[in-house]
């Protein structure tokens, strides 16, 4: 405890250490779900209805699996930045480069929740449907992946060298 009785009584070494942590811990949780969402969309060609899709619904779903792959890379690649890295004493370099690769997986993971919707609403109700639907998920997910959490780091103010 810092002596205003706020903030962490740590060297900034292991703040480091914390904070690479807690992003490993994220991108555990955010990695597990895109895996599945990517398992998912892999066995939809396997299914008998999916020679049923039109030209758009098959680019769609084309570029939902490329999303997804993509998203399981960024996923993966502050471990791999870790591995190349390690021992060179940049930790500081590399939770940067990890908060921010962890910032463009979620907002990847949005765009592929909002085309999933997109997919799954044009096969079943239509298109009209389907795009409308879409919008209302992407807002949703923007909302609550980059208002909600700027809204409360408003709220509480700069972060301190301590908090961080």
């Amino acid at each position: 405890m810092t002596e205003d009785g706020w903030g962490r009584n740590e060297t900034r070494e292991e703040r480091l250490d914390r904070n690479w942590g807690e992003l490993l811990q994220e991108l555990r949780v955010t990695q597990t779900g895109v895996q599945l969402i990517a398992g998912f969309l892999l066995t939809l060609p396997f299914q008998q209805r999916f020679t049923e899709l039109d030209d758009f619904q098959t680019a769609t779903y084309l570029a939902l699996v490329l999303l997804s792959t993509a998203t399981i890379a960024l996923t993966l690649a502050p471990v791999a930045i870790h591995r190349r890295l390690f021992r060179r004493r940049i930790k500081a370099r590399l939770v940067a480069a990890a908060h921010r690769i962890t910032q463009a997986a979620l907002a990847a993971i949005a765009l592929l929740m909002a085309g999933i919707v997109l997919l799954v609403f044009d096969v079943v109700v239509g298109r009209p449907t389907a795009l409308a639907t879409a919008a209302a998920a992407l807002a949703v997910t923007i909302g609550l992946l980059l208002v909600l959490p700027l809204g409360a780091a408003r709220d509480t103010g700069p972060a301190t060298q301590e908090e961080q």
